[in-house]
């Protein structure tokens, strides 16, 4: 095994560590912001997980760089259905639904 090619593992487990412990660290009440706001990096993740697989070698390199893009896509995704699930909360209810309730009957039958 090369140098370089264990630099490069040593970091990419290191920085699944420092993540982990920087997420588990945040309040549930400001994860869903966080998530939504950080998608660009991991666009940038994805990007540099590109690069990665393009100049790899070696079957370890490419799978490395195979991992590094299935969570960093699994990430963008993740962040775009977090903030959709965030803006459906401000969304107003539809009319349908108030006007389906006038026409019932009302308790005491004087309908």
């Amino acid at each position: 095994m090369s140098p370089e090619l264990l630099s490069s593992l040593a970091i990419f487990t290191l920085a699944i560590l420092v993540g982990f412990e920087v997420i588990s660290k945040v309040p549930a009440t400001l994860h869903t912001p966080l998530m939504s706001g950080a998608n660009s990096i991991h666009g940038i993740v994805l990007v540099g997980a590109m690069l990665i697989a393009a100049s790899a070698d070696s079957p370890l390199s490419y799978a490395l760089a195979f991992v590094a893009m299935v969570f960093g896509a699994a990430n963008v995704v993740g962040g775009y259905v977090v903030t959709d699930r965030m803006l459906q909360m401000f969304r107003k209810k539809p009319a349908a639904a108030k006007a389906g309730s006038e026409g019932r009957s009302t308790p005491s039958g004087n309908a």
